[in-house]
């Protein structure tokens, strides 16, 4: 009778995976370089990215990790071929059991980053498959009686150098996230009105100012600076509680803050400037300042009693993100493609910016898909106010959760500096006509 040929092909692979009384075989040689060999190249090319490039300080160091856990997989790439062959290295079979066991670490921590903050299916997958790749790797070569001398001092070698890189990669990736930096500050200050010439306009100066007081730089997402006219009238008695009542209504409207008065009566504020104050993308850096200058302009005659001012800036910490340049792309009145959640509103017009955001270190950077800052100005006949998302591409309208705003803002250290109302009143230069 014929044995099929499949029969034949199986009793080769049996053959071929058979140990010897080493328990050693050709194929386990071949599947252990083919876990530390691409375990080496992937953790030594983002190594680098890291150690030039990665952000922070830890960030660097996290890359100089995963360089030497590249080297010792190397090496114990070559220790392996030495201890399944020649064995001219008496110690090549520790060397071999060091370099897989760095390997599963390593693998088995950027497994977890993937899985927790990755969004790449091809490097879940690749690192699912290294992670158990490597772990099997540490049982095969252990399972060929290595020769360890002083394996108490090996032993508490590799478990040090173990719970560094996990300690490293828990500050990075957990704790320092936590960690809220120092918030720049933006403050107003409103200079003496000028009359004109002709004593039927005045100018109010006002100069903007942003201090960074704290050791970090931030990149300036967007700025925005408006002024809003208010009609103020007082009444001759108090005002009954019904009428507070209704004053405490309006401040659901985000652009509405007035005070509950006994006698004062406030108008919903018109408009009357609004303009960014620092170029979108540029930056402040650690310890600076920047300050700019406008001027608030009105007929003697406006029918308004005061003037309140308003500035905020959108930022994001240099230290989370980097920042490709932002760029304009488009107008709400004129075919610029908005979310829905922008263009929601009728009342208000919206201007929006684009740019490409990057990741503080290499991991990261790799593993998730690309993000997207936009920065939308809005403003109308009530005020004015900026909006910021940072989302991939094509989700643009979706609206996050909370827990996933809490989780970006916390990832790319995104801040919003806001000052106002500041309020200076008309009536003395109305008055000196």
């Amino acid at each position: 009778m014929r044995t099929p040929s499949w029969t034949g092909a199986g009793s080769r692979l049996r053959a071929l995976l058979r140990t010897t009384n080493t328990g050693k075989s050709p194929a386990a040689l071949a599947l252990i370089l083919l876990v530390l060999l691409p375990t080496a190249l992937l953790l030594g090319w983002w190594g680098l990215e890291d150690l030039s490039g990665a952000l922070t300080y830890t960030g660097r160091i996290t890359g100089a990790i995963l360089i030497l856990v590249s080297a010792l997989s190397l090496l114990g790439a070559a220790a392996v071929v030495d201890h399944w062959g020649r064995n001219v290295f008496p110690y090549s079979g520790m060397v071999a059991l060091i370099g897989t066991v760095a390997a599963l670490v390593a693998n088995t921590m950027l497994l977890l980053e993937a899985f927790r903050d990755g969004d790449s299916t091809l490097y879940r997958t690749l690192f699912s498959l290294l992670t158990a790749g490597s772990a099997w790797a540490v049982f095969t070569v252990w399972r060929t009686s290595v020769v360890i001398p002083s394996p108490k001092r090996v032993a508490a070698a590799l478990i040090i150098s173990s719970a560094l890189a996990v300690a490293n990669f828990g500050y990075q990736h957990l704790y320092q996230p936590s960690q809220r930096g120092a918030k720049p500050l933006v403050s107003i200050t409103v200079g003496e009105p000028v009359l004109s010439k002709d004593r039927k306009e005045f100018a109010v100066p006002v100069e903007i100012r942003i201090d960074n007081r704290s050791d970090m730089g931030f990149y300036v997402l967007g700025t925005e600076f408006h002024a809003m006219g208010e009609q103020v009238s007082l009444s001759r008695t108090d005002r009954p509680r019904e009428q507070w009542r209704a004053d405490a209504e309006t401040f659901r409207d985000f652009y509405v803050q007035h005070p509950l008065s006994r006698r004062e009566i406030y108008q919903p504020g018109q408009l009357v400037l609004a303009q960014p104050w620092m170029s979108a993308g540029s930056w402040i850096e650690a310890n600076d300042a920047f300050v700019t200058r406008t001027v608030v302009q009105l007929p003697i005659d406006t029918p308004y009693d005061q003037l309140a001012l308003y500035a905020s800036a959108q930022l994001a910490r240099k230290d989370r993100a980097g920042l490709d340049q932002i760029q304009l792309k488009g107008y709400s009145w004129s075919g610029g493609k908005m979310p829905q959640w922008v263009t929601r509103d009728k009342s208000r017009d919206s201007v929006a910016y684009r740019g490409r955001v990057y990741e503080n270190n290499a991991i990261d950077q790799h593993t998730r898909d690309p993000r997207y800052v936009a920065v939308y100005w809005q403003f109308g006949a009530h005020g004015a106010g900026l909006s910021v998302s940072i989302t991939r591409k094509g989700e643009e309208n979706r609206i996050l959760s909370r827990a996933e705003i809490r989780e970006t803002l916390n990832r790319y250290g995104l801040i919003a500096a806001e000052t106002g109302p500041i309020k200076r009143t008309l009536w003395d230069i109305k008055d000196q006509v």
